[in-house]
């Protein structure tokens, strides 16, 4: 088997994660293109994938039941969302009421 390269869909368990595999086949009755998707259970050692990165997986020993397939290494990382720093007072009412004061005092 040839290294392949995927999507971290789950990394809910210890030192394994899932990943999605993409693959592209030209259906010659139709004469169009056709995704099909494959999900591959990885073993990730360092457990340092995150769901949405891109990894490079390489075929390997039976490690489970389920796993055939190492992380060998992240191509890209995902983009993490990152929350605004929220303000002293919390709650819709409390920014009006702050509006309201600056707009008074101005």
């Amino acid at each position: 088997m040839k290294p392949v390269v995927g999507i971290v869909v789950s990394n809910k368990m210890q030192k394994s994660v899932v990943v999605a595999v993409d693959r592209l086949f030209h259906n010659k009755v139709y004469n169009r293109y056709v995704k099909r998707t494959s999900k591959f259970m990885a073993h990730d050692e360092a457990d340092d994938c995150n769901i949405g990165d891109r990894v490079k997986l390489d075929p390997c020993r039976p490690l489970s039941k389920n796993k055939h397939w190492i992380v060998a290494e992240v191509l890209r990382r995902a983009k993490m969302y990152v929350p605004p720093p929220a303000a002293t007072a919390s709650g819709p009412r409390a920014a009006t009421a702050q509006q309201a004061a600056t707009k008074s005092s101005a």
